[in-house]
């Protein structure tokens, strides 16, 4: 079994460069430590509203010599960015407006149809799609069906504490290698509750960004970075 690659979200240094307006932090510098330290690739979520990261920000995360993940709704105005940037990846999440933060997984199965035009455009402009969504089943089938050749499992439920939701976890993340799908997990992951997910053998990457950004303040970045590589591999 491989360990998961460790995929850094640095949108909340952005937030907090928004707060006051300005440049300082810049979420590109974090973005360059976070990769110094060891992180395997860089995960920035464009909003509708650029609450965090802006335009600018992406061209110049995509500038980085590491896989840049675009999380991104599947809107065309992000879809038309994504394919003239065209980063490693794009993650096809929900968003709406009032949400502090992604608060569920993507209904692949329900928006079939609405989804495919865009699975199929990023495809074909060379950028490895993947879909955020619940561990369920319908879903997961969903995005094999839409030829999406990445899911991230939605793992938000396992990391306020719910009960069952490991074995959901682990029974999702199987289900995924039936699929012929690779299978990528976060939302709410710490260095508390990190280490079963990572222990799945089907998971290939983890994409951490709150819990990160915040322990830095105590630690350091590169310092937090360090860690979680850590205890992913253990």
């Amino acid at each position: 079994m491989s360990t998961p690659r460790l995929g850094v979200n640095i949108d909340h240094v952005a937030t907090l460069r928004n707060a006051r307006g300005g440049t300082h932090p810049d979420p590109v510098a974090a973005a360059e430590a976070a990769l110094a330290a060891g992180a395997d690739g860089i995960t920035a979520h464009l909003r509708e509203d650029r609450r965090h990261i802006r335009d600018a920000d992406m061209e110049r995360l995509r500038a980085l010599p590491a896989p840049l993940n675009l999380e991104m709704a599947a809107t065309p105005e992000m879809v038309a960015i994504a394919c003239r940037l065209r980063p490693h990846a794009a993650c096809l999440v929900p968003e709406r407006r009032a949400e502090v933060t992604t608060e569920g997984g993507l209904d692949a199965a329900g928006q079939i149809e609405a989804l495919r035009p865009v699975v199929a455009a990023l495809t074909e402009a060379g950028i490895r799609v993947s879909l955020f969504l619940d561990p369920e089943p319908a879903q997961l089938r969903a995005a094999a069906a839409l030829g999406a050749p990445v899911v991230e499992l939605h793992t938000g439920a396992y990391a306020e504490g719910r009960p069952g939701e490991l074995e959901r976890l682990r029974a999702a993340a199987s289900l995924t290698e039936t699929l012929g799908l690779e299978c990528h997990a976060g939302h709410g992951l710490t260095y508390d509750n990190v280490r079963p997910v990572a222990a799945l053998p089907q998971v290939r990457e983890l994409n951490i960004g709150h819990f990160l950004i915040g322990q830095a303040i105590f630690e350091g970045l590169p310092a937090t970075v360090r860690r979680m590589k850590a205890l992913i591999g253990g």
